[in-house]
């Protein structure tokens, strides 16, 4: 922890791992008098000995290490935000002013008689704007450009990067002959089980990682198998050491125009050249090692994800799927992609690709329309297609590096006109059901609505209707699988208040990175809640963009008053589309940190630790689920691969270390639901423990009685799931933690009490963040009075839950009657038909 009573174990560490040095001018000579006098860093400080009064040099606690640099004016500086290189983002930065309606908005009431227009597709519209990031990268081995080309162009021109990519494994000048095209089958086959093997499985022992890879490769024995596999491998290096050879031998021409091109052959050159400059490896997994490092390594200022010499280093070199994936899928392929055929994540820069290029293919003075945009900040539409002068087919982009997830919405509108119904239909989303068929409504700010009314985001849209794309004849006689691929459509009409305004619509209220930026730097610059609140970097993400973590307590000089305070964790955006989190964190920060008796209160009983994003990449880009791996960062709690689930495996490392030290009272994930109104909780009923049965459900039970027009206690579920053991929620779970809760708030509004029937908004996610801390304090509150409610509590809950089981069991009854009913109406059929043909 970063408190002074809770760092015994990490000084412990440090003075067995690094022992203290006694360096003097005149015993250590010109080092001890270096390190006394002129040495200067941020890592190494160093002290006076009390008792023998000489310099001391130790190295700084890790709260001083990951501390965030701060400026002259002592601010913390504020990073800007990194995107994937292929990601095109336009220079102005997007603000909304912040807006809570005076009375709440009413759901949409539906009439069943919604129009259900069918997609008709770009063949019979107009293309208006067309978006689609592409890959900046070129993985293949360096060869000699013509004299029009540059390094440079190479990697943001799609055509460059074309002509200087050797042709695909699958082109039959490149197939070996013989009986190498089956082996080189064999090997593809195998390769694509394991890049299709889910990354959620567990790997937190070594030995199931293994069984996970132990495939088998036909052979006659085990020893056999292996050795053919060793065999096609190294027979596949070989083939890619002579084509590399043979294309890195210029011809006469080839060399004339080779060394017109020199300086604009660039860093790929220069890496290969260096590559080749250094001694053959011994073995083929070393010699495919080098070939790894072709690709990351690139000595701009971009982030690059860390090598995968990691992935080899923590499970062995017996595991070579990393080694054989990148050798045969991205050695030869013009993209940087998987086994599979997905795109991946390379590199990231300020600001995404260097060149904008129009995505607007009309011309403005011959086109009337609606100009679209969505090249921001947590934007998120590929394409507008205009039907009719007021009729438009949007499509969404999947989650960057995987053709799943399109649900979110972000984009921009100009050049409206009023008094005319526009139409609306995103025709490409995925999800089987959804809360615009009952009533939910997208959001709507307007840029003149703002300035005139002071009015900001707002629920918007009639004729709403969400289905699905296939005729019903066909949906009725679909399989599961069919069911698995189908595409759903959102449509609504709007009808524009003000000319020439521009309009922002989204699936929810929007809450950016900058946004948690600019709200954790004014936590860190006010001068009173800067003391009690310690803004550190957990980590940085693959893009490079950081993961911070808030801890917030009362100091204090008592180290053993520190020891005794347990902590809470509470996270958010794990799910970069799922918005209502970040603005449910944001009502508990402004609570935890204000000035209200039960905040201080709270202060001096627990220590906070707050994560507010969680995969910050997939929120600057607009994703809908995944992060930049293109895998659900929820299903990776049980990883062990800390390079590539960089804010997942920090999170759990704070959690395990905080339990040792001093205990977690409770874990909370915060999410948002696009099924359900109302808000509610997900915990973990403890079955194996007799003496703790149904007290995870007394927290929820509370929180519902302090909020009981939000919070459903009804709508609260215990169970655990196989398919959700990879969760935070469960894995936390599983360290020793009772209450370890997902919370869930709903996209819609409620169906509860006072606001029955009604949106929420903003205001009503912050207040369940400040209803989460009231009941923090009544839960955990040792006051007599308190405990005999909780007592009260849990005798409710067992009432409940009894009755629950006497309805599930009439039911189950029932049905087994309505069957045995049926059974008998067949057998009495049956038997009056067979007397008729007797």
């Amino acid at each position: 922890m970063d408190f002074g009573g809770g760092g015994g174990r990490v000084q412990f560490l440090q003075a067995q791992l690094f022992p203290v040095c006694t360096l003097t001018a005149s015993s250590g000579g010109f080092l001890g008098s270096f390190l006394s006098k002129g040495l200067k860093t941020n890592q190494l400080v160093v002290n006076t000995d009390e008792k023998t009064l000489r310099p001391v040099a130790r190295l700084k606690e890790p709260r001083d290490l990951f501390a965030l640099p701060k400026d002259k004016d002592n601010d913390c500086s504020q990073q800007a935000p990194r995107w994937p290189v292929e990601c095109q983002v336009i220079e102005e930065r997007i603000t909304h002013i912040p807006y809570v309606p005076a009375q709440p908005e009413p759901l949409n009431i539906p009439t069943g008689n919604e129009l259900k227009p069918r997609p008709v597709g770009e063949e019979n519209g107009i293309v208006v704007f067309s978006y689609s990031p592409i890959s900046a990268v070129n993985y293949a081995k360096p060869r000699a450009k013509k004299d029009d080309e540059s390094s440079d162009e190479s990697d943001y021109s799609s055509d460059s990067r074309i002509d200087s990519t050797p042709p695909s494994r699958s082109t039959p000048v490149r197939q070996p002959a013989g009986s190498r095209g089956g082996k080189l089958n064999s090997v593809s086959k195998m390769i694509n089980s394991l890049d299709n093997r889910s990354t959620s499985a567990s790997l937190d022992d070594d030995n199931d990682f293994e069984d996970d890879y132990d495939y088998d490769t036909s052979g006659a024995g085990g020893g056999s198998g292996e050795a053919r596999e060793k065999a096609i491998i190294k027979d596949l290096i070989e083939e890619k050491k002579r084509r590399y050879m043979n294309a890195a031998t210029p011809t006469t021409e080839e060399r004339q125009q080779q060394n017109t091109a020199v300086a604009s052959a660039g860093h790929n050159s220069r890496t290969a050249s260096r590559s080749d400059s250094k001694p053959k490896s011994r073995s083929a997994d070393k010699s495919t090692n080098g070939d790894i490092d072709d690709i990351w390594k690139n000595n701009t200022s971009e982030y690059k994800p860390a090598s995968p010499r990691y992935i080899l280093s923590q499970f062995g070199k017996n595991v070579t799927k990393a080694v054989i994936d990148r050798l045969v899928d991205h050695g030869d392929d013009k993209h940087h992609t998987s086994a599979s055929g997905t795109q991946k994540f390379s590199r990231s820069a300020v600001g995404g690709a260097k060149f904008v290029t129009n995505c607007h293919p009309m011309n403005p003075e011959e086109y009337d329309g609606l100009e679209f945009e969505s090249r921001f900040e947590s934007g998120n539409l590929a394409k507008a297609v205009q039907i009719t002068p007021t009729y438009y087919e949007l499509y969404l982009r999947p989650d960057l590096y995987t053709s799943r997830s399109k649900q979110w919405f972000y984009f921009r509108v100009r050049r409206t006109r009023r008094k005319m119904l526009y139409r609306f239909s995103i025709v490409n989303l995925v999800k089987s059901d959804s809360l615009y068929n009952d009533g939910m409504q997208p959001v709507m700010y307007s840029t003149l609505g703002a300035k005139q009314k002071n009015e900001g985001w707002r629920r918007c849209g009639d004729n709403i209707c969400y289905y699905r794309n296939d005729d019903e004849s066909t949906s009725n006689n679909a399989n599961e699988e069919d069911e698995d691929n189908s595409t759903y459509t959102l449509t609504f009409t709007i009808e524009f208040e003000h000319d020439e305004d521009t309009v922002y619509f989204a699936h929810s209220y929007p809450y950016t990175y900058s946004d948690l930026q600019d709200y954790l730097m004014e936590i860190q610059r006010h001068p009173v809640k800067s003391k009690f609140c310690k803004l550190r970097l957990l980590c940085r993400t693959l893009a490079g963009n950081n993961v911070y973590y808030l801890t917030v307590t009362a100091p204090s000089s008592n180290e053993e008053n520190m020891r005794r305070k347990k902590s809470i964790v509470v996270s958010a955006r794990v799910h970069p589309s799922e918005t209502p989190a970040s603005w449910m964190m944001k009502g508990l920060m402004d609570f935890i940190t204000g000035d209200t008796t039960v905040a201080k209160r709270l202060r001096h009983k627990f220590i906070f630790k707050l994560v507010p994003m969680l995969n910050p990449d997939g929120v600057i880009v607009g994703n809908t689920r995944n992060s930049l791996t293109g895998k659900d960062l929820n299903r990776q709690y049980r990883t062990v691969i800390r390079e590539t689930y960089p804010s997942i495996w920090y999170t759990k490392a704070m959690i395990r270390r905080l339990i040792e030290e001093c205990g977690v009272a409770m874990y909370c994930d915060m999410h948002a639901h696009s099924r359900k109104h109302n808000i509610f909780i997900y915990g973990c009923e403890n079955k194996r423990n007799p003496e703790k049965k149904l007290t995870e459900q007394v927290f929820p039970l509370m929180l519902h009685k302090n909020s009981a027009d939000r919070f459903s206690f009804e709508s609260c579920k215990f169970k655990i799931q196989r398919s959700k053991e990879g969760t935070g929620r469960i894995v936390v779970w599983m360290l020793g933690i009772t209450n370890s809760y997902t919370i869930e708030a709903s996209f819609g509004g409620s169906s509860l009490g006072s606001r029955k029937g009604t949106h929420f908004n903003t205001q009503d996610y912050e207040h369940m963040g400040r209803a989460f801390c009231e009941t923090l304090l009544d839960y955990c509150d040792e006051n007599p009075n308190k405990v005999k409610r909780h007592a009260k509590l849990y005798r409710q809950i067992k009432k409940i839950r009894k009755r629950e089981k006497r309805e599930q069991k009439a039911l189950k009854l029932q049905k087994m009657a309505d069957q045995g009913c049926i059974m008998n109406d067949k057998l009495k059929v049956k038997r009056s038909v067979e007397k008729s043909v007797s």
